[in-house]
């Protein structure tokens, strides 16, 4: 599942992931959220309402990742590390080359098309 994802005006192909978590994420597109920083590495939003999750802890986590937090919380990754938390993926940024700069070090505004 193929998707773009603008990020503050910069448009990122973006694959979804086949299960459960993305197929109810991308049945809620199209969707602008504003999303928060957290940590220097990634951005945050909390939606109004869950989605299915199935979590692990992936060990490491990948410059463009999405995932989901929790069963409410998405989160875009723009740095790599390494991670003790839990959660479930939603897809990968194509080619994450620039997003750390397109995503800024403040809020940043995501398109979900």
């Amino acid at each position: 599942m193929s998707i773009t994802v603008k990020v503050n005006g910069h448009a990122f192909s973006t694959t979804l992931y086949d299960n459960e978590t993305a197929r109810a994420f991308k049945e809620r597109l199209p969707f602008t959220l504003d999303m928060s920083e957290l940590n220097g590495n990634e951005k945050y939003y909390y939606l109004p309402e869950s989605l299915p999750r199935n979590s692990s802890r992936p060990s490491v986590i990948n410059a463009g990742d999405i995932m989901l937090y929790g069963d409410d919380c998405v989160v875009i990754f723009y740095e790599s590390f390494s991670t003790s938390y839990s959660y479930t993926p939603i897809g990968k940024i194509d080619a994450p080359d620039g997003l750390a700069a397109a995503i800024g070090s403040g809020n940043a505004q995501v398109v979900f098309n």
